[in-house]
């Protein structure tokens, strides 16, 4: 193997493992948000439940995602050389993006992140033909895969968050219409169990994606022969997601957790119980999704079923802002960086 491609090979590596750190520390506070939000635990409490079982999620999760994500963009045609030059700008789109967001305190999605980071380094690089689409699958076998099957969950997701959050806040809320004060001691200490499936859920559902990515990386490379995870490659992403969870994205707390609604035990189980199977749901069916807009939109319909006027409309809209503008976003950084790299090497003579 030539000694340039095996650098680049490890650098991806690397570089996506900083992405699923990022991952970990940008989204920790979609979980851990609502928690300290109800008072259900304390900040070291959240961090060590939630880091404990985001490790569990990926290692028993499967890689039906990971499938998903290292195959919607097809450059294993081109040189080893420029395939993984186009993935390391579009993983440095993501993880720029990723910061940028995390420095002004918007819930955005890491999710979107990656997918448009990768995606506009593709375009940009090798053009519209090297991104598979989805469109043939789906009018000529009724099946939803790469692009389509990405964004269809990532926006249907959300959707499905708030009215699943709508639908189960209800439904609670007439269970115990009748019962004692005790009642918001019994969900602080469900919450235990429900911020740990939501965490489970986010562990195989995120982490699977840095795996896809490293796994394309490793292929690219020609470590491996044929698509698929090898079990080191779970195994560390496990350790870097969970890592970004320990040290939590505490500047978006203060949004998922008091921005968008006054979050009471019974709110915040509700909340955490719904995004979990989204989420977990999604993870099964190959569909990588955000947790963050699942995480922000069930908080959104558990507060609609509340009180509605009582809901922050205003940083809902800033989120669905945030929402749209993610995928072009990182899209066009993904696909500026890839350009600005391929003109420092050829100024360089390097190319």
């Amino acid at each position: 193997m030539d000694n340039s491609v095996l650098v680049m090979m490890w650098t991806a590596v690397v570089v996506v493992l900083i992405f699923d750190f990022t991952n970990g520390f940008h989204d920790a506070s979609n979980i851990t948000g609502s928690i300290i939000a109800s008072r259900a635990m304390t900040p070291i409490q959240a961090a060590l439940l939630t880091g404990v079982f985001h490790f569990i999620g990926p290692m028993l999760g499967g890689t039906a995602v990971a499938n998903t994500i290292g195959k919607f963009v097809k450059i294993d045609d081109l040189n080893a050389h420029m395939s993984l030059m186009i993935l390391l700008c579009g993983i440095f789109g993501s993880i720029f993006w990723n910061l940028l967001t995390w420095w002004f305190g918007l819930p955005s999605s890491s999710s979107h992140a990656l997918v448009g980071g990768v995606a506009g380094a593709v375009l940009f690089a090798a053009g519209a033909n090297h991104v598979m689409w989805g469109w043939e699958d789906l009018i000529m076998k009724g099946k939803l895969s790469g692009v389509m099957k990405v964004v269809l969950s990532l926006f249907v997701s959300p959707i499905l968050g708030f009215w699943l959050g709508w639908i189960f806040q209800k439904v609670a809320r007439r269970l115990v219409a009748n019962a004692r004060p005790k009642v918001d001691r019994f969900f602080k200490l469900s919450q235990w169990a429900s911020a740990a499936a939501l965490s489970f859920s986010h562990g195989t559902n995120d982490a699977q994606k840095s795996m896809g990515i490293i796994s394309l990386a490793l292929l690219l490379g020609g470590d491996i022969q044929k698509f698929h995870v090898p079990f080191w490659v779970i195994v560390i992403c496990a350790a870097f997601i969970t890592a970004g969870n320990m040290f939590g994205g505490w500047r978006i707390v203060k949004t998922v957790g008091f921005g968008i609604f006054r979050v009471r035990a019974i709110h915040s189980f509700n909340a955490q119980l719904t995004a979990a199977a989204v989420i977990f749901g999604a993870a099964t069916m190959g569909a990588p999704v955000s947790t963050t807009h699942v995480a922000s939109s069930s908080i959104m319909g558990v507060g609609t079923a509340e009180q509605p006027k009582a809901v922050k409309w205003r940083k809902g809209k800033e989120i669905f802002a945030t929402w749209i503008l993610t995928i072009p976003g990182s899209g066009l950084v993904g696909g500026a960086t890839y350009l600005l790299a391929d003109l420092l090497f050829k100024v360089s003579g390097v190319k």
